[in-house]
This record gives C-alpha cells, sequence and structure tokens, in this order.
C-alpha cells in the first residue's frame, strides 16, 4: 500500500497512536531546544479536541500511521502545526504529502500563503523547510525569553 493521507474526523479513532507518533517524531529536539517542545503538553484528549477545531489530516501506509499535519487558517495563511512523521518513515515522502494537501486545503480555502513556525536550533528544518520553498519571514521569542527561540516560514501559493 503507498501511503495514503485521510482526514482525521469525527470517526477518527486512533488518538492514542496519533500521539506517541508525535512524540517519537518530535523526540529529536529533546534537549535541543529551549522552551521544551508544546508536544510534550498533548494528550491523546487534547489532539481530539484540536482535531476537532482545525483541519488535520493523518499519513497511513502498510506500517500503520506514519504522519500528520494540523492546519488552521488564518487571515491570509494556512498555518501549519504539529507537522510530524515517525522516524522509521522519514525521507520516504510522507511529508511532502502532507505539505502537498496542506497546499490544495489552503487553494480550496482562497488563502494565499503557508506559514508555520520552527525552532532557531534546528537549521536542518530551517533547510528542509526552505527546499520545500518556504522563506524566513520574521524572528519570535516565546514569553519570558529575550532572544529569538523560532523563525517564521511562509510559503506563496502565488
Amino acid at each position: 500500500m503507498k501511503t495514503e493521507i485521510v482526514r482525521i474526523g469525527a470517526d477518527f479513532d486512533r488518538y492514542a497512536e496519533l500521539h506517541e507518533l508525535i512524540l517519537a517524531a518530535f523526540a529529536f529536539m529533546d534537549g535541543r531546544i529551549d522552551p521544551p517542545s508544546s508536544a510534550h503538553g498533548l494528550t491523546p484528549s487534547s489532539l481530539r479536541q484540536k482535531a476537532a477545531q482545525e483541519l488535520a489530516f493523518a499519513a497511513i501506509d502498510n506500517e500503520g500511521l506514519i504522519g500528520c499535519v494540523f492546519l488552521k487558517p488564518e487571515a491570509t495563511a494556512l498555518y501549519i502545526g504539529k507537522l510530524a512523521v515517525h522516524p522509521s518513515a522519514q525521507g520516504k515522502g510522507a511529508g511532502r504529502l502532507l505539505l502537498e494537501r496542506a497546499e490544495a486545503t489552503a487553494r480550496q480555502l482562497g488563502l494565499s500563503s503557508l506559514r508555520l513556525e520552527t525552532r532557531v536550533e534546528l537549521a536542518e528544518n530551517h533547510r528542509l523547510f526552505a527546499a520545500w520553498g518556504f522563506a524566513k519571514t520574521a524572528e519570535n521569542r516565546h514569553a519570558g525569553y529575550d532572544r529569538t527561540t523560532s523563525i517564521e516560514m511562509r510559503k506563496s501559493l502565488a
């Protein structure tokens, strides 16, 4: 079975597996980023609530649930959050398929760009998103920090 992208809707019942996937995908950040990833504050229950409030998609193949993305419409952009691909599936195209779904969703909603934030310490993520057509547009800081903690990147869909 090739990778399939499916909407996480009301009938989705794999939130414990989704939670484990996100924690596994974000584990490489532990000890590298400050403040720690918000992924640590997620639970299967909070993911169910997040999926009800946002547009969420899962990547599924023969191995099961291998990736996800949460999308939140803004005034002119579609915000990409919790884009995650299980470490065992990275580099095989699931992330690209999830981003393609995000682009299609943004176009359906009449939004002109995709927006995401990535931690300043994760230079490899910056390079990956740049290769996917994103450009740095801002530097941000988490509450209580006097230094840049994340960068914003956007991809124009024009």
